[in-house]
């Protein structure tokens, strides 16, 4: 099998600008408004499901802001890091710093110390509403253009139908497609594709497709 070459385009570093907000326009500005030190509240919690882009917009923020305390995956801290972050946000209601965490649940359901998802809940809480399919189609035309590629209709629902319906995965599937066409010379077709993401998973670049036929 020939070998797919590697780092052929580099994906955009996450940023304010290449997050797709669709309902979540509201929870972006707010995160701009923090890492800009414009907003009056120091706290900011984002939680969704994998894949609502909670993690972009932390990582995003950081870029933007070096100084702001981050704390991603919340409920995965240890009883170190928790005692970090409750002594960081109490920090952030004195002035001294602002704080972006994130998480998979509510404040009130993780399983964390109780007094520290209190505080969690201490400034303003969004959740992040995931993409609807026309809304990742937008963004995946957008990025296909970024790489040079040419997405068809018959290509866009073959991939928003067979593939992990989130949108990291979806990038993922388009840095596939961007090193196989290169390396074959050829424009992106359906039958291009269905090859590319084949070679990919015999390779366990990818996980299969659901409900190829």
């Amino acid at each position: 099998m020939q070998q797919l070459p590697l780092e052929i385009s580099v994906a955009a570093e996450p940023s304010f600008d290449n997050f797709v907000a669709g309902a979540n326009g509201e929870a972006l500005a707010r995160v701009r408004e923090l890492a800009a030190g414009t907003l009056r509240e120091a706290i900011v919690y984002l939680w969704g499901e994998a894949g609502s882009g909670r993690s972009h917009l932390l990582r995003a923020a950081a870029r933007a802001n070096p100084g702001l305390v981050i704390a991603d995956d919340v409920e995965a801290l240890d009883a170190s890091s928790q005692q970090t972050l409750f002594v960081a946000i109490n920090s952030a209601r004195e002035g001294q710093c602002a704080v972006l965490a994130a998480g998979a649940a509510a404040p009130a359901a993780l399983a964390l110390r109780e007094d520290l998802r209190t505080r969690l809940a201490w400034g303003l809480v969004y959740q992040l509403k995931p993409l609807g399919d026309e809304e990742k189609a937008r963004h995946l035309r957008a990025e296909a253009q970024r790489r040079g590629l040419e997405l068809s209709e018959e290509i866009l629902g073959f991939l928003l139908t067979r593939l992990p319906r989130d949108l990291p995965s979806l990038q993922g599937v388009l840095e596939v497609l961007d090193r196989y066409s290169l390396i074959k010379q050829r424009p992106l077709t359906l039958p291009l594709v269905r090859e590319a993401l084949a070679a990919a998973q015999q390779s366990a670049e990818l996980p299969r497709q659901s409900g190829a036929r």
